[in-house]
């Protein structure tokens, strides 16, 4: 049985992603991010930032003045969670 290592927990990125993320020329955070998914997840990178930023270091020898944390994207408009509950509207379609 073989044992994933994983990076990413929210996305299940694991280290053998990020090699092949490696491995097809990703050179930034951002990059890696969008081949792999690593830190969309409902944490947004506050778990899994810092752990690549160490294996990059460690594994890559990568200077880590030099990485830069990917760009983050908070949502538009803060929505509550009751609105989130709430009863769908039409939205001006026809009720079925």
């Amino acid at each position: 049985m073989s044992r994933r290592s994983f990076m990413c927990r929210c996305e299940d990125v694991t280290v053998a992603e990020l090699e092949s993320a490696l491995a097809a020329g990703m050179q930034t955070i951002e990059e890696i991010k969008r081949y792999t998914g690593l830190g969309t997840g409902p944490c947004q990178g506050k778990e899994c930032l810092a752990a690549l930023v160490r294996w990059l270091h460690t594994h890559e020898g990568r200077v880590l003045s030099e990485l830069q944390p990917f760009t983050a994207r908070p949502p538009a408009e803060p929505v509550t969670f009751g609105a989130l509950a709430g009863p769908r509207e039409s939205a001006g379609r026809d009720k079925p």
